[in-house]
């Protein structure tokens, strides 16, 4: 188990509640104690040393990061109180959509759109296109909701895209569009984690070489995504992944 730990760690830069999450996926049951104290300590980088601006943008990193749980867990009450859900079950009626820019090699700019349930942390649908507009999302709108939807609200950002024709698209599907307040990408904080997750977990790692190879490389992402990764928030995969057999 020792060996396990530190390999996950050391080849996905993993921390300890991930690691353990996917340990208990393995049916091994480990504590998160246990699990950092065996996790390998980065050593320090000599050239990136702490500095006065470092200790002076540490409080404003530290209220962003608590603005977007706070602010993604008040819309969410928000719209449980008039969808009439009770707290602990409001997120399955929510969705999320937003866009990410990705360069290719010859630094052609691929814009990917996607939507993700925020009960279960599964990605609803995604597509790539190098051309965004309205009428575009209101087709990916038409493959994510083609029947009756279970959600009832969409939350999306104040891009010029989600024109009022994509809003109105959006009602005539029986969903409600909820728009971010201005500059506030904490109110979605699920699919602004989406993004993160993309990039350092695929992105980072490979050179996209056109528009058909993005598509490829997601679909594949999106799969795992959805039925192997394991999401410490809600402490198993979106498909629900059981648990292996030792």
């Amino acid at each position: 188990t020792r060996t396990l730990i530190i390999r996950m760690a050391t080849e996905n830069q993993w921390r300890a509640r991930k690691i353990q999450a996917e340990l208990m996926k393995l049916g091994i049951r480990v504590s998160i104690a246990t699990v950092s104290r065996y996790v390998p300590k980065a050593k320090p980088d000599p050239t990136q040393q702490q500095r006065w601006t470092t200790f002076l943008r540490g409080p404003a990193k530290l209220a962003k990061r608590l603005r977007l749980r706070r602010g993604e867990s008040l819309i969410h009450k928000r719209l449980a109180s008039r969808a009439g859900t009770r707290p602990r079950n409001h997120k399955d009626v929510i969705a999320g959509m937003d866009f990410f820019v990705v360069p290719t090699v010859r630094f052609r700019l691929l814009y990917v759109w996607f939507a993700i349930d925020h009960g279960r942390r599964r990605i609803l649908h995604f597509n790539v296109t190098g051309n965004p507009s309205a009428r575009w999302v209101i087709q990916q709108l038409r493959e994510t909701f083609p029947d009756e939807p279970i959600h009832r609200y969409l939350i999306c950002d104040n891009d010029a895209i989600f024109s009022p024709a994509v809003t109105s698209a959006i009602k005539s599907f029986g969903i409600d569009p909820k728009r971010t307040a201005f500059r506030s990408p904490w109110q979605n904080g699920t699919a602004e984690r989406v993004v993160g997750s993309v990039r350092r977990e695929l992105l980072d790692h490979v050179v996209v070489l056109n528009e058909d190879h993005l598509r490829r490389l997601l679909r594949e992402y999106v799969n795992y995504y959805n039925a192997e990764r394991v999401h410490t928030s809600i402490s198993d995969s979106p498909a629900g992944r059981p648990v292996e057999s030792r």
